[in-house]
């Protein structure tokens, strides 16, 4: 018995060690939703069509390793249902990435959860929330999402156009920075003619 508890305990420590391991250990701990604000009167059909990414921040992003990223497009297209076929195309690699995933309507008009997500293995809940938006130049988007039983999130700035004036890069950065995020966490992505929609 005792020898088997001894096994026990060391398989355990073992499997913490990994967990531990494998874990991400400077990830700045995600607020509680309820701290996020959430757009009022959020109208779906203004909110629908072409998006540019300016901006990123999150607690799994690092400006050294992801300042290179370039921008790219997200179009959002409303479904009889009130949910969004979301389609990006980015620049990947000397090629041009397209993927599309649903996201359906919360109990809130401007918070979305990711449709299908069991096809992305060790994600259990992902969150999408439209903090502000002007629909017609910006919007910026609040994402979290539990990967591995870790909670990361992701705030993009939007522009309908493939740039934006200072004062809405100033705001997405003091929204980044209320979330305890960090100017290490905070980049905008790099213009480009790759990947270019009509």
């Amino acid at each position: 018995m005792a020898l088997g508890l001894l096994w026990l305990s060391l398989a355990i420590l073992v499997v913490l060690q990994t967990q531990a391991r494998d874990s991400t250990p400077d990830l700045i701990p995600a607020p509680p939703l309820l701290r996020v604000p959430v757009y009022p009167d959020f109208r779906n059909e203004q909110f629908q069509g072409k998006w540019y990414i300016i901006g990123y921040a999150g607690n799994g992003f690092k400006k050294e390793k992801h300042s290179k990223l370039k921008r790219y497009t997200v179009t959002y297209e409303l479904n009889n249902d009130d949910s969004y076929n979301v389609t990006s195309i980015a620049p990947r690699d000397q090629r041009c990435e397209n993927w599309t995933k649903i996201s359906t309507q919360n109990f809130r008009l401007s918070q979305f959860n990711l449709h299908n997500i069991e096809g992305n293995t060790g994600m259990s809940s992902y969150t999408a929330r439209v903090v502000t938006t002007d629909y017609d130049q910006f919007a910026i988007l609040h994402f979290r999402k539990v990967y591995n039983n870790q909670e990361y999130i992701k705030v993009n700035l939007y522009g309908r156009t493939k740039e934006l004036p200072t004062v809405l890069r100033k705001i997405f950065i003091n929204f980044a920075k209320s979330l305890g995020l960090t100017d290490d966490n905070i980049f905008f992505t790099r213009p480009t003619d790759e990947c270019k929609q009509r």
